[in-house]
């Protein structure tokens, strides 16, 4: 993931995002019902913004990011999480083990080897885990609409410096996760209507052993 080490993170607040995928996600996690201190692990975690967010809630959360910035930001703002310089073609559980719960929003467009990205988020997840990812929703009829309103453009941006560059339907979604590993995937279009949907959040369960 070295090739997102120049996205930057301003400062320690969370982005417009969180707007819509966190309160998806807190209805996610409250579904499982896990116990206090559950751990949890943040694979693209940015400036520490939703890790201390879930720490507040009394997750144990550990996580990293290969934005040099945004780990400083987290350092520096966000002392009451685990998170260090990292990327997903790091050995990552070697260094901090298997989790019940493995969080990656809005990261997989971002990396050049998303299969690679889906073996390192599959290991991380301990046997009868679940892996949290979103991304952006792409679709036939959300994509018609950008075409006909002129805003291919700024949407599929190629100005944005570390910016997205894999564009992901439910179905490629679907495939990498199932190539990984991953059973009993289903999704959650977030973010306005469905069918022109902000962004997509799968929901994967790595079998038990």
């Amino acid at each position: 993931m070295s090739e997102s080490s120049c996205y930057r993170f301003e400062g320690p607040k969370a982005s417009c995002t969180s707007q819509y995928l966190w309160p998806a996600l807190e209805q996610e996690l409250t579904n499982l019902k896990f116990g206090a201190r559950a751990r949890v692990f943040d694979l693209g975690c940015g400036n520490g913004a939703l890790a201390s967010h879930l720490h507040s809630f009394g997750f144990d959360v550990s996580g990293v990011d290969p934005s040099h910035c945004g780990i400083q930001n987290a350092a520096r703002h966000h002392p009451d999480v685990h998170l260090e310089l990292g990327s997903c073609y790091d050995d990552l559980v070697a260094k901090f083990g298997r989790f019940p719960v493995v969080i990656s929003l809005e990261v997989v467009e971002h990396v050049f080897r998303p299969r690679h990205f889906a073996r390192t988020l599959f290991d991380l997840v301990e046997p009868g885990g679940t892996a949290f990812v979103s991304t952006p929703y792409h679709g036939y009829c959300k994509n018609v609409a950008l075409a006909v309103t002129g805003k291919l453009d700024s949407h599929f941006t190629a100005l944005w410096d570390g910016g997205h560059i894999k564009f992901f339907s439910i179905k490629t979604l679907g495939t990498l996760l199932t190539e990984a590993g991953f059973r009993h995937i289903r999704f959650k279009r977030i973010g306005r209507i469905p069918a022109l949907a902000k962004s997509m959040m799968a929901i994967a369960q790595r079998p038990a052993d």
